[in-house]
């Protein structure tokens, strides 16, 4: 499938249009948002427990215990891939005036399409290793023993250990890593979401489209930090009111209003990023209409 070249300023326009879809449409954005914070929340809370004692009595998680913990996160994460895609068609029905409800992010499981997109997923794990391990590669194993020691430090509440030698290097090659994976992402994952394209399909598109669009990625990475910098002196400004209201009424006052402030703060960022997602793949690849999608979309 033809993946298309944007100029620079595609960066910024996935970033606006992104931002705009949340409030165009908030009812299934930030319902499904709701919905898909839920599920990715409830799992973290089962290995709380494990987390708390280990803090409590002071003894550090053992390696098969930690290993356990990383395996039932991934297992987590690969089950909600198919959400993600659910909710990426939402936003692509919304956008097309499609009926849209919140509960449709569950749609590929509803489908029969789940294992689909779980074997995408797998699949871009293992491209995700390879890519990584290629930038330990290129920087030298001292890298790869530093990360171990610090997961192992951080497990056992010991001090982290000091930078290992080419860590400059490495955090450069990562940055344009995740500019790629940034794109790569969008991209494969409306393909398989969207256009019904195979795994290896989708993922080939994402590698190709990304690699063509990376100064508009690294527009949109600009744009995302200004974004960022000005939502976060924002969200100062309204918690130091709250906080000046609660002094003078009661810090429960300020307590009460923070926590919905935070909850629609997670929903928007929810909301934005996956309309930031679509524009990204529509302007790439989403011209051509796959056969039979209406339907399954408005499902």
């Amino acid at each position: 499938m033809t993946t298309r070249l944007n100029g620079p300023s595609a960066g910024w326009g996935w970033l606006t249009n992104g931002i705009s879809v949340a409030f165009r449409h908030p009812k299934p954005l930030l319902g499904g948002a709701a919905l898909l914070t839920a599920v990715c929340v409830l799992p973290a809370l089962a290995t709380l427990p494990m987390q708390f004692h280990a803090m409590a009595t002071h003894t550090p998680q053992s390696p098969v215990a930690f290993a356990w913990l990383m395996v039932f996160s991934m297992l987590v994460n690969l089950l909600i891939i198919p959400l993600y895609a659910g909710y990426l068609r939402m936003v692509d029905a919304a956008e097309r005036g499609l009926p849209a409800r919140a509960t449709d992010i569950f749609a590929p499981y509803r489908q029969g399409e789940a294992w689909r997109l779980i074997g995408y997923g797998l699949a871009k794990f293992g491209l995700y290793l390879v890519l990584v391990g290629i930038v330990i590669a290129l920087t030298g194993s001292g890298i790869a023993s530093w990360y171990w020691q610090l997961v192992t430090a951080q497990a056992a509440h010991q001090p982290l250990p000091g930078l290992p030698q080419g860590f400059g290097t490495a955090v450069a090659l990562l940055l344009v890593l995740w500019l790629f994976i940034l794109g790569f992402y969008a991209i494969s994952l409306g393909q398989v979401a969207l256009r019904q394209r195979s795994v290896f399909g989708a993922i080939g598109d994402g590698m190709v489209g990304a690699l063509k669009n990376l100064l508009p990625l690294l527009v949109f990475a600009v744009g995302l930090l200004l974004a960022l910098i000005v939502g976060l002196i924002a969200f100062a400004l309204v918690a130091f009111l709250l906080a000046l209201l609660g002094g003078l009424v009661g810090p429960w006052l300020a307590i009460v209003l923070m926590i919905p402030l935070d909850v629609a703060l997670i929903l928007t960022m929810f909301a934005v990023m996956f309309g930031t997602m679509y524009h990204l793949w529509r302007d790439v690849c989403g011209d051509d209409i796959a056969t039979g999608m209406e339907p399954a979309i408005a499902a």
